[in-house]
């Protein structure tokens, strides 16, 4: 009864990765190297059961769990292989949009070279230091309250000017609430607005730049995958067409579910991708 246990949590892990794409390779290790135990410590009990003649155990019993266990082997060699490739994927990644970072500088006229290492893919909204004080007392946590709710005022209020078709102030208003909130819960979708913005008040550059910041800071966030792929049409209208259809063939890779698979490859097409 137990053997069947564990074969039926040996396809948990599978199924759950395929269910819950938040599910981390940590996660799938941890499961993988606990089930090893309990076959390891099953083996064992049943070796020791046979030793004192309380058990027989046939050679097809024994041939099953060597099964389970190359299986387990294997899918702990596939999370490592998986996890190197992630690892060279955030890599990449990280270059490509320090290439992109240094082509938009060239176009706006300044020094490429002035410009700071990128950050790891998703650097925004960084989690707070262990060493950070807490904020246990009312009085801070009325503070950090009073922060959240003058954050979403603030967000609120360049909506409504962005709404009201007042492009330049909304931008404006935008790029002074990502100062003021660099790591905030609604920064990632301000610099998309502030993209918006700019792209119609005629900056496609500046747009360009907004996006970027957008999808590198937060590339799970709410409009990442809108930031992604409006950066690549961006590309494309400042000419940059190998750029832009780079960037327009990792929507449907990076956010195969969304609406900007289908406008991404509209896109692409008026832009004659290869």
């Amino acid at each position: 009864m137990r053997l069947i246990v564990l074969c039926t949590g040996l396809a948990l892990p599978i199924a759950a990765g395929a269910q819950n794409r938040q599910e981390t390779l940590a996660d799938i290790r941890k499961e993988v190297n606990s089930l090893s135990s309990e076959v390891q410590s099953l083996r064992s009990e049943m070796i020791a059961s046979a030793g004192q003649g309380g058990l027989r155990i046939s050679g097809t019993t024994l041939q099953r769990l060597d099964l389970i266990e190359a299986e387990l082997q294997r899918l702990t060699n596939r999370t490592e292989e998986l996890g190197h490739r992630i690892g060279k994927m955030a890599d990449d990644a990280a270059n490509r949009i320090g290439d992109l970072e240094f082509r938009l500088t060239e176009l706006e006229g300044g020094d490429p070279t002035a410009a700071g290492a990128v950050a790891p893919l998703g650097g925004g909204g960084a989690a707070p230091s262990q060493n950070a004080p807490k904020t246990s007392t009312p009085a801070r946590a009325s503070a950090a309250a009073q922060k959240a709710v003058g954050e979403q005022a603030d967000f609120d209020r360049a909506r409504a000017v962005l709404d009201q078709r007042d492009f330049r102030t909304a931008a404006g208003l935008f790029t002074a609430f990502t100062e003021s909130y660099p790591a905030g819960a609604l920064t990632g979708e301000a610099h998309y607005y502030r993209g918006e913005a700019l792209a119609a008040d005629g900056d496609t550059l500046g747009a360009a730049k907004a996006y970027l910041e957008s999808y590198s800071g937060w590339p799970r966030g709410e409009r990442a995958s809108e930031s992604l792929l409006k950066l690549g049409t961006s590309l494309g209208d400042l000419g940059q067409t190998n750029d832009a259809c780079t960037t327009l063939s990792q929507v449907s890779m990076l956010y195969p579910d969304t609406p900007a698979v289908a406008q991404a490859s509209t896109a692409m097409q008026k832009l004659q991708c290869n």
